[in-house]
C-alpha cells in the first residue's frame, strides 16, 4: 500500500487538523483515558485502520490496559472482562461507527444513557466521532503502519 498524502505533517499549517488535535486534548482531559483507548481501538477495528490500531494499542498499554483485554476487544460481547460501563460504551461506539447500518438503536442508547450522564454521553459520542474522523483520514491517505514503513525501507 503506497501512502497518498502525509496529512499528519500538516498539523502546524492546517487549522482543521489543529482543531481536531485540540478536541483530542479536551477528550483526554475529560474522558477516562482507559475507556477512551478502548473506544478508539474498537472503532479502529471496525474501520480496519492498521495505523490507528497500532497507535492506540500502544497508548492503551501505556495507560494500564492489558494485552489480554486488547486481544479480546473484538469479541467483547462474549467476554466478562469488560465492566458494565465499558460494555455500554463499546456498544455505543459500534452503533455510531456503523450508523448507516444501525441508526443508533434505542436499546443501545438507553443502555449507555443508564450508565453515563448527559455530559459524559456527549463527550463519549464526540470521542467516537473523532476516532472515526481520524480513521477516515488515515485510511483515505494511506497512513502507513510502522511495520509497513520498515518493510518498505
Amino acid at each position: 500500500m503506497k501512502p497518498r498524502l502525509n496529512w499528519m505533517a500538516r498539523k502546524n499549517g492546517n487549522g482543521a487538523i489543529e482543531s481536531m488535535t485540540a478536541a483530542e486534548a479536551w477528550l483526554t482531559a475529560n474522558v477516562d483515558e482507559k475507556l477512551l483507548h478502548l473506544v478508539k481501538m474498537r472503532a479502529s477495528q471496525i474501520n480496519g485502520c492498521a495505523f490507528c490500531l497500532h497507535m492506540h494499542s500502544e497508548d492503551a498499554r501505556k495507560h494500564g490496559e492489558t494485552v489480554e483485554r486488547l486481544l479480546l476487544l473484538d469479541a467483547w460481547h462474549e467476554s466478562a472482562m469488560y465492566s458494565e460501563r465499558e460494555r455500554a460504551a463499546l456498544a455505543w461506539t459500534e452503533a455510531l461507527t456503523k450508523v448507516t447500518e444501525t441508526h443508533a438503536p434505542d436499546d443501545v442508547y438507553e443502555e449507555v444513557r443508564r450508565v453515563f450522564s448527559e455530559d459524559e454521553l456527549i463527550a463519549l459520542s464526540i470521542a467516537v466521532a473523532m476516532i472515526n474522523a481520524w480513521n477516515r483520514l488515515s485510511i483515505g491517505f494511506r497512513a502507513q503502519h510502522p511495520a509497513d514503513r520498515k518493510q518498505a525501507a
